[in-house]
C-alpha cells in the first residue's frame, strides 16, 4: 500500500479551520472563536470511501508573507516537499478579505480545493454565492460547506481523498504584474523548487520579500536580472512600494471576482453581531459588562453550585475511598508506614487536589462559552485602548486571556505578534494571569479564610493579575523593551452559538489534563513530600515534621517570607513544590499538616493564617514564577536560558514586593 498523500488545511483566523479539521478527522483539537488558538501544526487523517489522506492543521494566517511566527510555520510547510495538496478554507461572508490568501495559495500551483465555510450564515443574511462562477474565475474547485453543521462534508471528503486538480490558471497575474512574473519565473528555472510554484517565488522576490531572498540564494546574475525586472515594474506602475503593487493586483482581482459571483441584499438589515456590538463594545458599557460576567463566573464557580459538587467529591474520597483503602491494607497486614504513605501521603495529597475538579470544570465551561461565542476577541479589542496608553498593544491581551487556561500554550500564542519586543514582553507578563492550576490554591484559602466571600476574593486575584501585568508592562516598556509597539489589528468574529460537542470537548480536555497531572506529577510529589516529611537529613525516622528534611529546609527559608505574613516552614516548602506544579501547593499542605481532607486542611489553615496573611500568600502564588513546564516553554520561545531566568527572577521579585506591600499596608488597618 502506498503512502497517503499529505494535505494542509489553511485559512484566515476565525474561518472555522479547526472546526473543519475536527469534523474531517474526528480529532478533538480545541476550537476557539478568536485568533491565536492554533499556534503549531496538528495532524489527523481523513477517511472516505475506503481511501485516506493525512491532514495537517496549520495556524490561521492572513497571507503568506512571514511577519509572525505562525505565518513562518505555515509558509515553511506549504513550500516543503511534504505537501501534496491544499484545502483552503474561506469565510464565505468575508470573501474580500479571505481570497487574498487564496490567490497566494493558487500561485503555488499545487492541487487545491477551496471550501466556502459558513454558507448557512450567508443564506441567513440573504447573501447568494455562485460557486460555479467563482470556481471558474479562480481556476480551482469551490465547495460551499458548513463545518459546524456538517453540510456538504461528503462531497468535500470525496475531493480530498480523490485526485485533486492543480489550478487551471494564475488569475491574480492578469492585473498589471503578470508580464513581470512570467519573465522572473524564467530566470528562476535554475532553482531546485517545484516548477508549478515558480510564479509564487517570482512574485515574492519581485516584492522584495527578505525571507524569500534569504531562502532561495539566487546566483548574482539571476538576482540582478530579477531586480532589473522589479525596477521596471516599479517605473511602469509609478510606485516604489513593490509589495503594495502586488497587493493591489490581488485585491483588484478579488473585487472583480466577488462582484461577478456574489449577490447581496440591496438594503441588508443589521446583523445580530452588529446589534450586540452596539452594546457589548460600547465605550461606557464594555468594561462594566466584562466585570459583571467575570464576577458571575466566579460567584457560580465558588458559590453554592461549585461548593456542593466539591463537597460531594471530597466526601467520596475521604468518606469512602480513604477508609476503604486503609481497611483493606490493614486487613492484609500491610506495614504501618505503607498505610501512612498511601492514605496520608498519596490519597490525602492527590485527593486534596482532585476534590477541586468540579470547580475547575465549571470555570472552564464559562471560559469556553465566552471564547467560542467570540466575546473574548472583543475583550482584547476593548483592552487595546487601555493598554496602548501605557505602551502595550491589545494583541498582548490575547495570550494573556489564554493564560487563564494554561500558561504554556498562552506563551506559545505570543507567536502571533509581529513586533519582537512586544512578543518577549508579552511572554514575561502572561504568567501573571491566573492559570487553572492556581485555582485549587485560591479555592482552598478562600474557603478557609473568607467563607462568605470566596468568589469575590478569587475574582480580585484574577483582576489583580491583570493590573500587575499592565503595570509591569509599563515598567518593562520604559526600561528593557524601549521602542514603538506594533499596530493592533484584530478581526472581530461574528457571534456564534457554541456547539454542545465543542463545549463538552473543551471541558473534557481541561478535566483530562487536570486528572492526568494529578495522577502523575501530584502523585509523585505526594510520595516525595511524605517521605521527606517522615525522615531526617540523616535518613532516620523523624520524631516530628519539624525535624524532617522538609522541616529543616523550610526552617531555613521561612524567615524570607515572614515579612509577607506567612513565616511557617510548611508554607515555604509548599511554594517550592509549586514550582513543579501549582496544584502541588495544596497536596503539599495536605501532607505536611496531616490533614485527611480539604475540610480538615481548611480548619488548620484558619488557625495558622490570618485572613490578611492568607491573602498575601495567594498574591505571591498568583505572581511568582510559573511551573517548570511553562518555564521550559518560555526558555524555548525567548531563545535562551538567560531570558527565561531573567523572566523568572522578575516575576518572583515582583511577587514578593506586591505581597509585601499588601501585608504591611494591610497590617496598618487590620
Amino acid at each position: 500500500m502506498g503512502k497517503n498523500k499529505t494535505l494542509a488545511i489553511i485559512g484566515n483566523p476565525n474561518s472555522g479551520k479547526t472546526t473543519l479539521f475536527n469534523r474531517l478527522t474526528g480529532s478533538n483539537q480545541h476550537v476557539g472563536n478568536w485568533p491565536g488558538v492554533t499556534v503549531d501544526r496538528k495532524t489527523g487523517q481523513v477517511k472516505y470511501g475506503g481511501k485516506a489522506a493525512d491532514m495537517v492543521d496549520l495556524p490561521g494566517i492572513y497571507s503568506l508573507s512571514p511577519y509572525t511566527q505562525e505565518e513562518i510555520i505555515a509558509r515553511s510547510f506549504v513550500l516543503s516537499d511534504e505537501l501534496d495538496g491544499i484545502l483552503n478554507i474561506v469565510d464565505a461572508a468575508n470573501l474580500e478579505r479571505n481570497l487574498y490568501l487564496t490567490l497566494q495559495l493558487i500561485a503555488l500551483g499545487m492541487p487545491m480545493v477551496v471550501a466556502l465555510n459558513f454558507i448557512d450564515d450567508c443564506r441567513a443574511q440573504g447573501i447568494e454565492i455562485d460557486c460555479n462562477r467563482l470556481s471558474e474565475l479562480l481556476g480551482v474547485k469551490v465547495v460551499p460547506i458548513s463545518a459546524k453543521r456538517g453540510e456538504n462534508m461528503d462531497e468535500l471528503m470525496g475531493m480530498l481523498v480523490g485526485e485533486m486538480e492543480a489550478p487551471r490558471r494564475q488569475p491574480a497575474y492578469l492585473h498589471g504584474v503578470g508580464s513581470a512574473i512570467t519573465r522572473a519565473a524564467k530566470v528562476l528555472e535554475c532553482l531546485p523548487v517545484r516548477r508549478a510554484s515558480l510564479p509564487f517565488y517570482s512574485a515574492k522576490l519581485l516584492e522584495g520579500d527578505a525571507a524569500m531572498k534569504a531562502q532561495v540564494e539566487l546566483p548574482p546574475a539571476a538576482a540582478a536580472e530579477v531586480e532589473r525586472i522589479a525596477s521596471g515594474l516599479s517605473s511602469h506602475m509609478n510606485s516604489e512600494d513593490r509589495e503594495m503593487i502586488f497587493a493591489d493586483a490581488l485585491y483588484d482581482f478579488v473585487e472583480d471576482a466577488v462582484r461577478q459571483s456574489v449577490t447581496r441584499p440591496e438594503d441588508p438589515p443589521l446583523t445580530t453581531t452588529e446589534k450586540l456590538d452596539r452594546i457589548i463594545i460600547n465605550k461606557w458599557l464594555a468594561l462594566p459588562i466584562f466585570a459583571f460576567l467575570m464576577f458571575l463566573m466566579f460567584a457560580t464557580t465558588f458559590g453554592p453550585v461549585g461548593g456542593f459538587l466539591k463537597d460531594l467529591l471530597e466526601g467520596a474520597i475521604n468518606g469512602w475511598l480513604s477508609p476503604s483503602v486503609e481497611g483493606a491494607l490493614t486487613h492484609v497486614g500491610a506495614a504501618p508506614w505503607l498505610v501512612g504513605l498511601i492514605c496520608d501521603g498519596v490519597i490525602a495529597g492527590v485527593g486534596g487536589v482532585v476534590s477541586f475538579l468540579p470547580q475547575i470544570v465549571i470555570l472552564f465551561f464559562f471560559l469556553s462559552i465566552l471564547e467560542d461565542t467570540g466575546y473574548l476577541a472583543r475583550i482584547a479589542f476593548i483592552m487595546d485602548t487601555l493598554l496602548r496608553k501605557i505602551g502595550l498593544s491589545g494583541k498582548s491581551f490575547v495570550p494573556m486571556l489564554m493564560g487563564f487556561g494554561c500558561t504554556t500554550p498562552a506563551v506559545m500564542a505570543a507567536r502571533t505578534m509581529e513586533n519582537e519586543k512586544d512578543r518577549r514582553m508579552t511572554i514575561m507578563l502572561t504568567p501573571f494571569m491566573s492559570c487553572g492550576a492556581k485555582l485549587p490554591v485560591y479555592a482552598l484559602f478562600s474557603a478557609a479564610l473568607f467563607p462568605d466571600h470566596a468568589g469575590a476574593v478569587t475574582f480580585s486575584l484574577y483582576i489583580l493579575g491583570i493590573v500587575v501585568a499592565i503595570l509591569a508592562g509599563f515598567l518593562l516598556k520604559k526600561t528593557v523593551f524601549r521602542g514603538v509597539s506594533a499596530g493592533f489589528v484584530l478581526e472581530l468574529p461574528p457571534y456564534r452559538m457554541p456547539t454542545f460537542k465543542g463545549t463538552v470537548l473543551n471541558m473534557w480536555e481541561k478535566a483530562k489534563d487536570f486528572i492526568t497531572k494529578a495522577g502523575t506529577i501530584i502523585f509523585l510529589m505526594s510520595i516525595i513530600i511524605w517521605l521527606l516529611q517522615n525522615f531526617t537529613p540523616t535518613f532516620q525516622v523523624a520524631a516530628s515534621s519539624a525535624d524532617s528534611i522538609l522541616g529543616v529546609l523550610g526552617t531555613v527559608i521561612a524567615p524570607v517570607f515572614a515579612p509577607l505574613g506567612f513565616g511557617q516552614w510548611q508554607a515555604s516548602v509548599s511554594l517550592l513544590t509549586g514550582l513543579v506544579a501549582k496544584e502541588a501547593v495544596v497536596s503539599t499542605m495536605s501532607v505536611l499538616y496531616g490533614a485527611g481532607s480539604t475540610a480538615a486542611l481548611s480548619g488548620i489553615l484558619g488557625q495558622v493564617f490570618s485572613p490578611l496573611a492568607g491573602y498575601s500568600f495567594l498574591v505571591f502564588t498568583l505572581l511568582y514564577m510559573p511551573c517548570m513546564s511553562a518555564f521550559a516553554t518560555i526558555r524555548r520561545e525567548m531563545g535562551g536560558m538567560k531570558w527565561a531566568l531573567g523572566a523568572a527572577a522578575f516575576q518572583t521579585v515582583l511577587a514578593y514586593l506586591v505581597a509585601l506591600l499588601i501585608f504591611q499596608a494591610g497590617s496598618l488597618f487590620f
